[in-house]
């Protein structure tokens, strides 16, 4: 495993951090008999213990992933069965969720149970923008983390970010922060201004911490054409394996997120993490190769969901990121037949079309997308090509009833 060491702002070398990180949003889950998904805890914590005992330190979680079991689930798989300084323990404080500090205190102290801990190594205040950066100042929030810092319940104060460039410089210039969570991948270094987000954190002297280093899973597969230009590179190394090797190519980088919700994912992460750190990088040449899978992808011309499901549930029963994944799967390349079995596979209650345009989902997007627009779009795309479809299909059944009438 390759460590970075997080730095001390007196310049003393700090925590020695696995640069593979375990993301706890993407765990297994099983079905309840009312619908729900519930952690599968068995499976899960198989997960946590090949991480930990392969050189994982640090787990990252957060109040609201897998609506409230990801802390408790952690809390038990991880912190109440492994020694407590095996491993780095970082959680968020649900920012939209608190108005006071009295509030927070109430959110903390359940964090705190949930997670069989009395205290946090890496606290962040979670998913900041513009608006919720105001309510952190307004409220006294940005304070109340500072206080809990000073009286020791808390290691690092940092936070993770989802909002414009303009926010940002907001952001890092009011607080001298540990460390900043930054959505950073090959596709978005320009797409979505990370590599501009990337070196103000840098200039600032604040280490990075990757999240959505594959997309939520997209980077990890793409088009044929655009795979088979990365295979012919290195045949033996995964698709994923590149967008974590983009992420690790970058010096302020000092861990990189991975929700894991797979064995074999886990193993493929733990083999690119286990090169030297001189072989980490990109080179030049390799570079060159993945900005051509990239354009050969055609990524860039989808929706840019990572599947996060903060906009969820949507009160009208929208499948809101599997509706926006079938959608991506089509245009990278997908056939028309798979992008209508995986709407189906959705339930007809979940599409697009269930969609009233309500807006509530919109402002918790992290990526910022106008999801009702969006969802109008999929939606009349997806009325015309059924349209195109059934047309077809009463062509064929015409000229199947003429064959037979001998026509």
């Amino acid at each position: 495993m390759i460590y970075r060491n997080m730095p001390h702002k007196d310049g003393k070398g700090g925590e020695k951090l696995s640069l593979l990180a375990f993301g706890i949003m993407r765990l297994p889950v099983t079905k309840t008999e009312a619908g729900a998904e519930d952690i599968d805890v068995e499976l899960s914590t198989e997960l946590i213990d090949h991480a930990l005992a392969n050189g994982v330190t640090y787990f990252d979680t957060a109040w609201p992933y897998h609506e409230g079991q990801s802390e408790p689930f952690l809390g038990e798989a991880l912190v109440s069965r492994h020694p407590r300084d095996s491993f780095y323990l970082a959680t968020k404080l649900p920012v939209w969720e608190v108005d006071t500090p009295a509030d927070a205190d109430i959110v903390f102290a359940k964090q705190l149970a949930k997670l069989r801990t009395d205290y946090v190594d890496f606290y962040l205040m979670h998913a900041l923008d513009g608006e919720r950066f105001d309510h952190l100042i307004e409220s006294g929030l940005l304070q109340w983390a500072i206080d809990l810092q000073r009286a020791g319940k808390i290691g690092r104060l940092g936070f993770s970010f989802h909002g414009t460039i303009d926010d940002l410089r907001r952001i890092i210039a009011a607080h001298d922060w540990d460390f900043g969570q930054l959505q950073l991948n090959y596709l978005d270094w320009e797409l979505q201004k990370a590599g501009q987000a990337y070196q103000m954190f840098t200039d600032a002297g604040i280490p990075v911490m990757v999240m959505e280093p594959v997309r939520g899973g997209k980077l990890a597969s793409l088009t044929p054409a655009a795979e088979k230009l990365l295979k012919d590179v290195q045949p033996d190394k995964s698709i994923a394996s590149w967008a974590f090797r983009f992420a690790g190519g970058l010096p302020n980088v000092v861990t990189i997120l991975s929700g894991m919700s797979m064995l074999d994912q886990l193993k493929d992460n733990l083999a690119t993490f286990s090169a030297v750190e001189s072989d980490l990088a990109l080179t030049d040449s390799e570079q060159e190769t993945l900005d051509a899978a990239l354009d050969a992808s055609m990524l860039a011309a989808a929706i840019p969901c990572t599947a996060c499901k903060y906009c969820m549930p949507c009160p009208y029963g929208v499948d809101i990121a599997g509706v926006f994944g079938s959608y991506n799967a089509f245009k990278m390349g997908g056939s028309d037949f798979g992008y209508m079995m995986g709407l189906k596979a959705l339930g007809d209650d979940a599409l697009a079309d269930s969609c009233i345009g309500c807006g509530e989902c919109a402002p918790l997007c992290p990526q910022q997308i106008d999801i009702p627009v969006e969802m109008e779009k999929i939606a009349t795309e997806t009325a015309e090509k059924l349209s195109v479809d059934e047309q077809r299909a009463e062509r064929a059944d015409l000229m199947a009833q003429r064959e037979e009438d001998g026509e």
